[in-house]
């Protein structure tokens, strides 16, 4: 896909930034609404050479449908991992066994590589240490499958199927 021209990225960034910031804020008041327009024009015009490559192209029907369904399944999955996390944490033989895991895969995007790291790290019991090419270093509390592809199936699986689908 080429780079997007300067303005489509300037709009994709404004767009982006002030959605973020309706997000963040939680609210519909007129000067918050103003001030956080100003923001997001402002970092868009200084940054958007750096945070977009393609601009407007990010936006489909498809993508936007496919962010609307991972984001409740993300917090479901953060759910879970709350659960299981306090399980361990709060059962009398702490019942962990953490280890270092690989996990592959085949998002070729770096704002792919980059949410599904992100994904990962911000559910309990998993963090991930290192992302180099295709394969992402991950800290879990409980290895189940310390396989490559079984930590791939039990870890990144889940949520780059969605992943895969947003940022293609």
């Amino acid at each position: 896909m080429e780079k997007a021209g300067r303005l489509n990225r300037f709009i994709f960034t404004l767009i982006v930034m002030f959605a973020s910031w309706l997000m963040l804020t939680v609210t519909l008041r007129k000067d918050e609404l103003v001030v956080g327009f100003v923001v997001s024009f402002l970092v868009a015009l200084v940054g958007s050479d750096y945070l977009s490559e393609h601009g407007l192209a990010h936006f489909s029907p498809k993508r936007i449908i496919y962010l609307i369904l991972y984001i409740p399944y993300y917090l479901w999955q953060i759910l879970l991992a709350n659960f299981d996390v306090a399980y361990r944490v709060l059962s009398p033989s702490m019942p962990i066994k953490p280890g270092i895991v690989k996990v592959k895969t085949n998002l070729k995007t770096d704002s792919g590589k980059l949410s599904l790291a992100n994904s990962i790290t911000m559910t309990p019991g998993t963090i991930t240490i290192d992302a180099k090419d295709d394969t992402l270093l991950v800290h879990w509390i409980y290895v189940k499958d310390a396989s490559v592809e079984g930590a791939t199936r039990e870890i990144g699986a889940p949520f780059e199927k969605f992943l895969k689908e947003i940022f293609g």
